[in-house]
C-alpha cells in the first residue's frame, strides 16, 4: 500500500508576486538581497532559478538581488553566531 507523500501548505515560490521598487531599494553597499538571511534560491520550471525573498515572500528579478534590499535586510546567521553556535 503505497503512503501519501505528505501535502505542504506553503504556497510555490513559482506563484509568489515579484517584488518592486516600493519594498527594494538600491543599495551600493553588501548589504544586498544576495547577502541576507533571507535570500533563497529555488528550481524553477525547465530548471531556472528562481530568486526569493523568505521574508516578503516574493520573487526577485534576476540582477536585482546584487543591487538592491529591503529594510527587512539582516546579516546572515552564520555571520552573527559563528559556524555551529550550538557546539559552543
Amino acid at each position: 500500500m503505497a503512503v501519501p507523500s505528505p501535502v505542504s501548505t506553503e504556497p510555490c515560490p513559482e506563484d509568489w508576486p515579484y517584488l518592486d521598487q516600493a519594498v527594494l531599494q538600491a543599495s551600493r553597499s553588501r548589504q544586498v538581497c544576495m547577502t541576507c538571511h533571507w535570500f533563497r534560491h529555488h528550481a524553477g520550471a525547465s530548471c531556472i532559478p528562481l530568486l526569493t525573498c523568505q521574508l516578503h515572500r516574493g520573487l526577485i528579478t534576476h540582477g536585482e538581488h546584487l543591487t538592491r534590499r529591503c529594510l527587512g535586510w539582516t546579516d546572515e546567521m552564520v555571520r552573527q553566531r559563528g559556524w555551529a553556535p550550538e557546539g559552543a
